[in-house]
């Protein structure tokens, strides 16, 4: 009796199981969404670098083509997403929503009709019940009312000192004993007799309300594989025709690399195959005279004067990063420090990168794809390429003894916003590399994480501890 209510919790367990499903379903389609965030990210992030970086031709396009597939795959994933959360989600919560039904006073109407309908199917039989337990007690005790009478008895026939009607009434009482465990015992067997011949009817209606459980909860069971059926046909990709597509296309895009074709574009743009500008004669113009900023005026005697250089194709004429004396024309591009790791400029934000990863990452390459190379030359020994420093102004990677390159992280305290070209702008709190140190004027030579070198004034950056 009371057993029931385990099956009747099963049907308040099946709304909280709806409820976990959905939780569960909701957790995963946020992780799909950072899933392809981050995929997005990446795509974005690499696929500068490598423009940017000094890979060229076809091998380009095939590494280009793993970004390709992560943004392809990225929506991919978010449409993994919405349908985990459009379609599966949504389902389980209109079905629970149509299964149960909530009372004003709490609880569930089906939880509420399940427990009247087993408290109806049980009460007759559990009051006939209650009846046979009540007989056995009654003759339990009748037996040991005439256990202790007879014991009594036995006793008083070995006592001398009882008068004849003292064992008469305890004779008598043994007698009256024995009947009563003769009534008590047929009383007994008669409702024990009769719950026996309730027990199939109490079966039958309690078979009833069982079954009834029983198919609303099969309900919620075949509902549960179907939606988990769904969600693993969104989940699959495999089966998606776009993303076996995504992959062949990627193979394809890969295995069209021609290192062939790529040394011949090279030959052809950056090699004896292009273009050439050979020197001729020129006449002297004013027109060529150029202005010397503050900076070359210091140093003017530290470098020299370029005038009639003129442009090739997709040539551009850069000073030597040594010859700082220098100042540009609008028609030449800014000098960039050929140390410059264009890696630098890019921050990985929102994803899970470690800082000694992302310190790996920004060793890939030293410069860009696109970088031009100074024209002026020289035979004496500072600019000689076989000397300690190569034609770059780098350090001799063969030379051992040479000394690396003093770079100092520093921060901004103020707004600084650059008067002329070779100035650098900043507003407070920027972080800059000081790459070279204060000069007579007070000015220091810096690089931006954006790549941009220039000047700016010594008092207006602190050094980073």
């Amino acid at each position: 009796v009371g057993n029931y209510k385990r099956t009747v919790k099963r049907i308040d367990d099946g709304h909280r199981l709806c409820n976990d499903l959905m939780n569960c379903i909701h957790e995963r389609a946020r992780i799909e969404k950072v899933y392809a965030q981050q995929l997005t990210e990446w795509a974005k992030r690499w696929k500068q670098l490598v423009e940017k970086g000094p890979q060229y031709g076809t091998v380009e396009r095939a590494w280009c083509a793993f970004m390709s597939e992560a943004e392809k795959v990225s929506e991919l994933h978010l449409e993994v997403k919405g349908s985990l959360m459009n379609e599966d989600f949504e389902k389980i919560k209109n079905w629970q929503k149509e299964a149960f039904h909530k009372q004003m006073m709490g609880g569930f109407k089906e939880t509420k009709e399940a427990e009247d309908g087993f408290r109806k199917a049980q009460k007759p039989w559990a009051k006939k019940l209650k009846e046979v337990e009540a007989a056995k007690k009654a003759y339990h005790a009748a037996c040991k009312e005439e256990k202790l009478a007879i014991s009594r008895e036995t006793n008083s026939k070995a006592d001398p000192a009882l008068n004849p009607e003292q064992l008469k009434k305890l004779q008598d009482k043994v007698e009256r004993s024995k009947q009563d465990v003769l009534k008590t015992k047929e009383k007994y067997e008669k409702s024990l007799k009769e719950l026996d011949n309730a027990t199939p009817q109490y079966m039958e209606n309690m078979e009833q309300v069982f079954e009834q459980c029983q198919q609303f909860e099969e309900k919620r069971l075949r509902f549960f594989r179907e939606v988990l059926l769904e969600v693993q046909k969104h989940l699959d990709l495999s089966n998606v025709a776009s993303y076996k597509n995504i992959y062949r296309e990627l193979e394809q895009n890969i295995k069209t690399a021609d290192a062939v074709e790529d040394l011949r574009w090279f030959r052809a743009n950056q090699g004896p195959g292009m273009s050439m500008n050979w020197p001729q004669f020129e006449e002297w113009s004013a027109d060529l005279n150029r202005t010397l900023s503050r900076r070359e005026k210091k140093k003017a005697s530290d470098g020299v004067t370029l005038t009639g250089i003129n442009q090739t194709g997709d040539q551009v004429s850069q000073p030597n990063k040594h010859s700082s004396s220098l100042s540009v024309q609008s028609n030449t591009v800014q000098s960039v420090q050929s140390s410059y790791n264009p890696f630098e400029d890019e921050e990985d934000t929102g994803s899970t990168v470690s800082e000694k990863e992302d310190n790996k990452i920004k060793n890939v390459s030293s410069y860009e794809k696109n970088q031009s190379y100074p024209t002026d030359w020289s035979d004496e020994e500072s600019n000689n390429p076989f000397s300690s420093t190569d034609a770059n102004g780098d350090t001799n990677p063969f030379d051992e003894d040479a000394p690396p390159a003093m770079e100092v992280r520093v921060r901004a305290l103020y707004d600084y916003e650059g008067q002329e070209q070779d100035e650098l702008s900043f507003k407070a709190g920027d972080e800059l590399t000081k790459i070279e140190n204060e000069d007579e004027q007070g000015w220091c030579k810096g690089r931006l994480d954006n790549g941009q070198v220039g000047l700016y004034p010594a008092n207006y950056v602190e050094p980073i501890q």
